[in-house]
Formats: C-alpha cells, structure tokens, sequence
C-alpha cells in the first residue's frame, strides 16, 4: 500500500481543510433561498435529521476509505473492496471534477463582483452588469474562471502543508468572521425582524408536505460535500491516530453553521427592504440573480452598503475557492495514484480544467447543463460511498474501518441501519424527485431529450457515457490506481 507523502499537522489541520471543502457559494446562495422557499424555521427540522441521515453517516465512510487506502477515489475503491469495484470510484471521481470544470466558473464570478463592489455600489445597475459579464458570450468570465484555477493551483503546488494546510488556517476563519459580520449586520437594520421571525419561525404544518423533506436532504447532500471524494481526498493525509466519527461531526455541523449565518445576513437583508411578496420573489430568484442581480442592488440602499457589499463578495469568493483547492487536489491525488510527480499533476489538471471550463463561461446554457446533469450526480456519488461499506460488510467497516484504533469515540450498530437502509431509500427518493421536476416543470416537452439543458435524458445520455467508460477501461483504472 502507498503511503501519502504528507500528513496533515494536527486535527484541527485537516478539519479546517475539511471545512474548505463542505462550506462553499452553496451555503451562501443557496441555502437562504431554499430554506425561506420551504417554510423557513419548519424546513430547519428535516434539514438537521439528513445532516445525521445522509451526510454525516457518507462523510464517515469517506474519512475511513481515505485514512485506510492512502488514496484518491479510484485507487481507495480499489484497494479497499478489490479491483472489480474501480469504476465506483471512477464515477465518484469524474462527477466531482465535472463539477469543478464549472465551479472554477462561478469562483471567478465571486472573484469579479469583489473587485466591482470595492470600486462603488451597483445599484440600478446590477441586472446590466450581470448580463454584459455573464450572459453576453463576453471572454471576461473565461478570465477570471482561469484567475480562480491560478489562484487554486497556486495554493495546492505548496503541497498538503505548506499549501493546503496554511491556507485554509487563514481561509476558513476569515471566512467565518466575514459571515459574522455580515450577519449582525444584517440583523441590525431597520425591519430585519420579519426576516429574523420568517427565517427561524417553524409552522410544524409544512413538515407534512414531502417536498420541504425531499428539499432539505438534497441541500444536505449537496452542502456538505458528503459523497464528493474530496473528504477522501483528504483522509489519505490523516494522520493514523486521528479518529473518523468525530472528525465528520464537526465537518458537518461546521458546515450548517455556515449556512445559518449566511441565512441570518441574506433573509433579514431581503426583508428588510423589500416587502413581504416581494422578498419572497427575490428569495425565489436562482442562485444567481439572488447573488448576483439583487444582493447587488439591496447593499446598495443599505445604511454602510458600500462596504458591507465586498464583505459579502469575499466571503462567498473564499468560499468558493477554499472547495475549489479540494476539487483540483481530488484531481491530482488521482493522477500522483498512478505514479506521476504533484508538479505534473498539478498542470495537467490546470490545462484539462481551464479549457473544460470554458464553455461554461461563455454560454449559461452549458453552465445551467452541467450545473443538472452532475448536481443531481453526486446523489449517485453518494450512494456509491454507502455501498461502499455494504461491499466490504456494514458491520464489519463500522468495526475496524471507523472504530479504529485512532477513534474518539465508537460508532453503534444504527449506522448499519442508515447505510444499508436508509441512504439507499433516501437517493431513490431524491432522484426520483429531480425527475419528477424535470419531467413536469423543467422540461415536460422535451425530458428525455438529451441535448435539452434540464432533461432526464442528459443526464441519462452523460452518466451513460461515463459509466460505459468506466466499466471498460476498469482493469487499467484498478492497476494505474494501486501502483
């Protein structure tokens, strides 16, 4: 078995680290809205219970295969439940970089708003400033998509410590002061009351509808990074002593208190200059025009605004790029795997991910596509991880896997329940719910087309091409992956 040639310092080292990697643009512009569009404080209810039902019990699984194999995705599935199984991690793995190709994207757009909001307020302007960057075919976002991948590739070069390591010892708690500070703030203004009582009020009513359930397990799944490979990632640096649970309960709830003070800076913000309906609209807005059109224009009337804007835009450019340093080390772990120097590693994953990325920022239409077909992929990712423990035996992974020797704490018998159970129940239902949405509100003309942006047929057609791949070029992947 290889051995990683770095170890993280200490385990706050790798938790921050873990941190960077759950907490990014999703908790700052994505969770707000879903959690005020579902019920507010009744949509906190069953987004707590998947943060235990999903994403922890994933994250666990995660830590050990990457403590235990010394690997990235492909050579830990391989190690750990034999060469046949390589694709999984392979699937795993490509799910995650196919995201990065587009994530670097919207960290060069945070990267840019910083800059224009240090210059003055957008006001009026934001909607024309967003199209003429965004949405126009201008080379601007290919610019700063490839600043955010310099930036990213700059940092992991260092190496896990003297890179990774260093700089989310600065990143993540700037991170977390800039969301504090935004957030008192924001409760500080005149009106924010009603989005205080809007955001945290729970109407225990809205727990009977299925969707807010289904709403709230896919803002966990997709939040915390559960399933990604990039807590594998970086568990082969773990050091031996350093326990599994505990580690992925601190990530996990670190990371839904992120999302809480980015709701407690954006909802009370919203509310307290817009009326009720339509702050609702604003809420309802996408991620980008939430971001992008109409934080622009309310920082703009806001009392300080002028220096509360880039305080937000940098809080949401470190986020993004504190993920962005895991995704590009996913890539390259996967290629140091199969024998080949971090230098090199490092640019031949910056060369694949700026020129992949750039059809993602010149046409919002491939963006928005990626965005669906890879989003609704890392459910599968997910499960794949879970099965994962079934493969090498539930209880028997629970036993020497995550309570080893370095554990601070033994795991019971009910996350064989959750891994064997109810993970494989809760991704049949949220894909079948995306689907569903895609079917009757996406695109209910053109689903099954595969060249439609939000069709299941897109998806079906690029997880099919992935995962035909994958199967066939198994054997070289299992052997490339374990050298």
């Amino acid at each position: 078995m290889a051995a990683s040639r770095e170890l993280f310092t200490s385990r706050w080292a790798l938790v921050l680290a873990a941190l960077g990697m759950a907490v990014g643009t999703g908790n700052i512009w994505r969770f707000p809205r879903v959690a005020a569009a579902n019920g507010g404080g009744a949509f906190l209810i069953p987004w707590v219970a998947a943060l235990f039902l999903w994403s922890i019990p994933i994250l666990m699984v995660e830590f050990a295969l990457g403590k235990r194999s010394r690997r990235g995705p492909i050579g830990a599935f391989a190690v750990m439940l034999g060469p046949g199984k390589a694709w999984m991690g392979g699937f795993v793995g490509i799910c995650t970089l196919a995201i990065m190709f587009y994530y670097s994207v919207v960290a060069g757009w945070c990267l840019r708003y910083f800059f224009l909001t240090l210059q003055g307020p957008l006001a009026e302007d934001a909607e024309v400033v967003w199209t003429a960057f965004a949405g126009s075919g201008s080379w601007w976002p290919v610019l700063f998509h490839g600043l955010a991948l310099a930036l990213g590739l700059g940092i992991i070069s260092r190496g896990v410590v003297g890179g990774i390591e260093k700089a989310n010892r600065i990143l993540i708690p700037a991170l977390f002061v800039l969301l504090v500070v935004a957030a008192a703030r924001a409760v500080t203004l005149p009106g924010a009351g009603r989005g205080l009582e809007f955001l945290f009020h729970a109407d225990l009513s809205r727990l009977s509808d299925v969707k807010v359930w289904l709403e709230a397990l896919t803002q966990s799944a997709w939040s915390t990074g559960a399933g990604w490979g990039l807590i594998l990632t970086y568990a082969s640096y773990m050091r031996r002593r350093d326990g599994v649970a505990l580690n992925s309960i601190i990530a996990g709830l670190g990371n839904n208190s992120a999302s809480l003070l980015a709701a407690i800076a954006i909802v009370p913000t919203v509310f307290a200059f817009l009326p009720g309906e339509e702050a609702m609209e604003v809420m309802n807005a996408g991620n980008n025009g939430l971001a992008f059109i109409w934080i622009p224009r309310l920082f703009a009337d806001m009392p300080g605004g002028r220096v509360f804007a880039p305080v937000f835009f940098l809080a949401l450019a470190v986020a993004a790029l504190s993920s962005l340093i895991a995704m590009l080390e996913l890539g390259v772990r996967l290629l140091m795997d199969g024998g080949m120097s971090r230098r090199r590693g490092i640019i031949l994953v910056g060369l694949v991910a700026f020129l992949m990325g750039i059809p993602s920022a010149l046409s919002m239409a491939v963006f928005n596509n990626q965005d669906w077909v890879w989003g609704v992929g890392l459910l599968i990712s997910g499960l794949l991880v879970a099965v994962a423990a079934l493969c090498y035996g539930v209880d028997r992974f629970r036993r020497e896997c995550i309570n080893d020797s370095g554990t601070d704490f033994k795991v019971g018998p009910w996350l064989n329940v959750v891994l064997a159970v109810v993970i494989p129940l809760e991704f049949a239902a949220m894909l079948s719910w995306w689907f569903y949405q895609s079917i009757t509100s996406y695109d209910p003309a053109g689903w099954w087309q595969p060249f439609h942006v939000f069709s299941v047929g897109t998806c079906l057609a690029q997880w099919g091409m992935v995962l035909a791949l994958l199967f066939l070029f198994n054997s070289r992947l299992a052997r490339w992956s374990t050298r």
